[in-house]
């Protein structure tokens, strides 16, 4: 089996090599929305941490798969029909 190449100018890599399986880890997201979710919506949010700070914003912050499961939090937040104001890689080992 031959391995993909890595590309840096692309967002996500994808491997399928055995050596490299494992070694890819989840990355800290922070996501801000306009609006209050109380706590309990945790659990829609793949157990993500909900704060609200003032000014009705909410913060959702956690740890996140990869892209698919970035992008599938995304949606969850668009189904809500809540204005996205921000997505920020808060992991100091992927942030650029």
């Amino acid at each position: 089996m031959r391995a993909r190449t890595y590309h840096p100018e692309r967002h996500l890599w994808v491997t399928t090599v055995p050596a490299l399986r494992g070694q890819l880890r989840p990355v800290k997201y922070e996501i801000r929305i306009e609006g209050s979710l109380d706590e309990g919506w945790t659990a829609w949010f793949d157990g993500m941490q909900i704060t609200n700070e003032p000014g009705g914003v909410t913060v959702i912050t956690g740890a996140v798969t990869d892209q698919a499961a970035l992008h599938g939090l995304l949606a969850k937040v668009r189904d809500l029909g809540l204005p996205l104001l921000s997505v920020q890689c808060i992991d100091s080992d992927h942030r650029q």
